[in-house]
């Protein structure tokens, strides 16, 4: 049996898909919350570089990626596909599992594909210095070893939780020459409330992005940087999934189900657009993201207009959303814990063409233990939701009878992970109940906004 496939490097593609080209509808716009119309490509010049605004409202199918940038991604791209054989073989299942492996860059996740290219675009622009928000600190340190690459400033606001967590994520970055700080802090107005009403409070990614925007937009030849969400993020990330389907021809299959984790959306369309694309074609396939059910935006949260962060700095945008003030448990999938869900995978999700499902924190430590007394690698928590996925889905098909070929993107690895499997090996992990009420009364205050068209 053939385990992996690699390419090789004249194989890495050289365009990013726009998946905006073929939706059946324009995506609903940008708002501005004052006037509740449509913003322009110059109300986002304070925080963002033009030529990635310029990515951002792009309809244009394939975006060719420049050379620098994919001189940088050679660093570790391709990177390879595994046959999942051992887990098949312990699940007794007919399923063929594949997965994508994006553990192997750098910052050991898929961040640094759209790190890099963000990088460079601010570098040609001539900024300097570019500020922004992490939760467990994937994102994060991708930004510091893609700042290191071009030669900018950084400076990161890691949710505090993870930061007390996973102190070794601060140490990658500033390894790579950031600067890396507890959010809430004192040295922004958006983190000042939260931080002196309490110290100790555990922060989330909508309070970090406030603050890393704050930054940004006060300080001299300065932009900000985000890690998901956005169009051209969610773009940059179509490298997985262009690079996968060359490699499963090679495996002679297709995939039946295609499976990733869902915080803000980017790792899960990075694999799943390029299939998307086939499936909006007529392609028989399911596509399912996984989210912790303690902040389950996919499978609960209603579509509307709301802020992508907590202080309300940036335009309203179409996306299903728990409501921008909502904090999340702290569970240790750092970057599962967003309010938020990005307009594109929104707008699919609407649309019914993928699927959501939410799992327990301690059912996925439990798939992720299973991964590695397996397949070996050691699975990032926020990975694990894919993995629970993955197994449920395995074990379905051995119900069934059927030979299903099921892909899964392997988002990162968890190496820095390691005292959240401590805790769930030693018995200190818990599951913890979605406060329904709490959402019902943050999303009631967005009625004022506008209902985007579904």
């Amino acid at each position: 049996m053939e385990y992996k496939v690699f390419l090789d490097e004249k194989d890495i593609p050289r365009q990013w898909y726009n998946i905006q080209a073929d939706f059946s509808t324009p995506l609903p716009p940008p708002l501005n919350p004052g006037t509740g119309k449509p913003i322009g490509p110059e109300d986002l010049a304070p925080v963002f570089p033009m030529n990635l605004i310029e990515q951002e409202v792009s309809t244009q199918r394939w975006i060719d990626i420049p050379e620098e940038v994919l001189d940088k991604l050679l660093m570790w791209r391709p990177t390879p596909l595994y046959r999942a054989a051992r887990l098949e073989k312990f699940l007794g299942t007919p399923a063929h599992i594949y997965f994508k492996h994006e553990g192997v860059s750098p910052a050991g996740s898929h961040k640094p594909n759209t790190s890099i290219p963000q990088a460079y675009y601010n570098k040609t622009f001539g900024i300097k210095r570019l500020t922004t928000e992490t939760g467990a600190g994937q994102w994060g340190s991708a930004l510091a070893f893609a700042c290191n690459q071009f030669g900018l400033e950084c400076k990161v606001y890691m949710v505090r939780i993870s930061f007390n967590q996973k102190p070794y994520r601060k140490m990658l970055m500033q390894t790579w020459g950031a600067t890396c700080i507890p959010s809430p802090s004192p040295e922004t107005n958006a983190g000042r409330k939260f931080f002196e009403e309490n110290p100790e409070h555990h922060g989330s990614l909508g309070i970090a992005i406030s603050e890393a925007i704050e930054d940004a937009v006060t300080s001299k030849d300065t932009r900000y940087s985000l890690g998901s969400v956005l169009n051209h993020v969610l773009m940059h990330q179509t490298i997985i999934g262009l690079e996968t389907k060359k490699q499963m021809a090679r495996f002679g299959e297709y995939p039946d189900i295609v499976v990733g984790c869902v915080g803000g959306g980017s790792n899960f369309a990075g694999l799943a657009f390029p299939y998307l694309s086939d499936k909006m074609n007529g392609k028989e396939m399911r596509l399912i993201g996984c989210e912790p059910t303690s902040c389950p935006t996919m499978t609960q949260a209603p579509y509307v207009y709301d802020f992508g962060d907590t202080a309300c700095t940036t335009p309203l945008l179409a996306m299903h959303s728990l409501g921008h003030g909502f904090v999340p448990a702290p569970i240790h999938a750092g970057g599962l814990r967003y309010h938020g869900l990005a307009p594109l995978v929104s707008k699919a999700l609407v649309e019914g063409l993928i699927e959501a499902k939410a799992y327990g924190q301690l059912q996925t430590f439990a798939a992720g233990l299973t991964w590695a007394r397996t397949e070996g690698f050691i699975p990032a928590p926020e990975t694990n939701h894919a993995i629970a996925c993955v197994i449920e889905e395995a074990q379905r098909a051995k119900e069934e009878g059927k030979e299903k070929v099921i892909l899964m993107i392997w988002s990162g690895h968890g190496l820095i992970d390691l005292a959240a499997y401590d805790a769930y090996l030693s018995g200190k992990l818990q599951d913890t109940a979605f406060p329904v009420e709490e959402m019902q009364r943050l999303v009631a205050e967005l009625e004022k906004f506008p209902r985007p068209a579904a």
